[in-house]
């Protein structure tokens, strides 16, 4: 895809899942949250470990925090090349009001 469609936590649950990922479950901590930007939790109980936002490595997650007018925050994946979530992004972040707003973010890996 070229453009965002909205839905950045379904792509990237999908394509957890589609890496074997479980992400339902009796618990809450084991149910995938419906924004974005509550990801990180639920990537540490799977077994991600947090680490540096920089250096980044294929298969790093990173989750962005919510901010005005963006309440769900944004969750992306890099594929070694560039960062991918409902559609391949050209930026780290996603969009205009997110390059303006340069809200934090946590960046999570696989080891």
């Amino acid at each position: 895809m070229d453009i965002a469609v909205g839905y950045c936590a379904k792509y990237v649950r999908w394509a957890l899942e589609d890496g074997g990922m479980k992400t339902w479950g009796p618990n809450e901590i084991e149910q995938r949250p419906n924004y974005a930007c509550n990801y990180g939790p639920f990537l540490l109980h799977k077994g991600f470990v947090e680490v540096s936002n920089e250096d980044y490595k294929k298969g790093d997650i990173v989750v962005i925090e919510s901010f005005s007018g963006h309440k769900a925050g944004h969750i992306q994946i890099y594929n070694g090349e560039n960062w991918v979530s409902d559609f391949i992004q050209n930026y780290f972040y996603p969009g205009r009001a997110y390059r303006k707003a340069k809200p934090n973010y946590k960046t999570y890996r696989w080891e």
